[in-house]
């Protein structure tokens, strides 16, 4: 969360972030980990604050984003390996969730996910394109959402803080995940097209 005045800039970085990682994740997938894990950081670090010290939250936000940052583009591989990880978690809740209309049992949920990261560390250049591509998607509608939000004059709360929910806060329309799976193929067909020529001797930008 973050002072109200300051959510205009933050749907603006949300923007921003999510139309690198969307569209060029791949090239420079070095600096999109390093805005997530600012993103993260700041998001971590300021839910575990009070609201009502302006200067202590953006200060909160600034340190744990700084040192997520760092923790992220430090831990390259990690980041590839929580990629799989995470889109083999998503799947599979969206799988459970269609056949027995529940959440997936704990331990099926952490084996899943280990093996998605194994897999993704065996063909990074993909999971790196659609996972940034996905996960870009997401931001860039969460940022023009929140601008959209901010410019008609309604905050997400009735406090003075803006909070970023960054799994609920978009609305539960058709269309909103048609817009991300339509974003989302466009990017991954982006990145494929403008790195396919670099595949074979480069991996990400490092």
């Amino acid at each position: 969360m973050l002072p109200a005045a300051y959510a205009t800039p933050g749907a603006v970085v949300l923007v921003v972030g999510g139309l690198l990682a969307c569209f060029a994740g791949y090239r420079l997938f070095r600096v999109v980990l390093g805005l997530y894990g600012f993103i993260f950081g700041a998001a971590i670090t300021t839910s575990l604050m009070g609201a009502t010290n302006t200067v202590a939250l953006v200060a909160g936000a600034l340190v744990g984003g700084l040192v997520g940052a760092v923790l992220m583009v430090a831990a390259y591989f990690i980041g590839v390996g929580l990629i799989g990880a995470g889109l083999a978690a998503l799947v599979l809740n969206w799988g459970w969730h269609g056949l027995a209309h529940a959440e997936p049992p704990t331990l099926v949920l952490v084996v899943v996910s280990v093996l998605g990261a194994l897999a993704a560390l065996s063909i990074v250049r993909y999971v790196v394109i659609f996972g940034t591509a996905i996960g870009g998607s997401w931001t860039l509608l969460l940022g023009a959402f929140a601008l959209s939000a901010e410019s008609s004059g309604h905050h997400q709360t009735a406090s003075d803080v803006w909070v970023l929910y960054p799994l609920g806060s978009l609305p539960s329309a058709w269309w909103v995940y048609g817009a991300w799976f339509g974003l989302s193929l466009v990017g991954a067909l982006v990145q494929l097209k403008t790195t396919g020529k670099l595949a074979g001797s480069k991996g990400p930008k490092k």
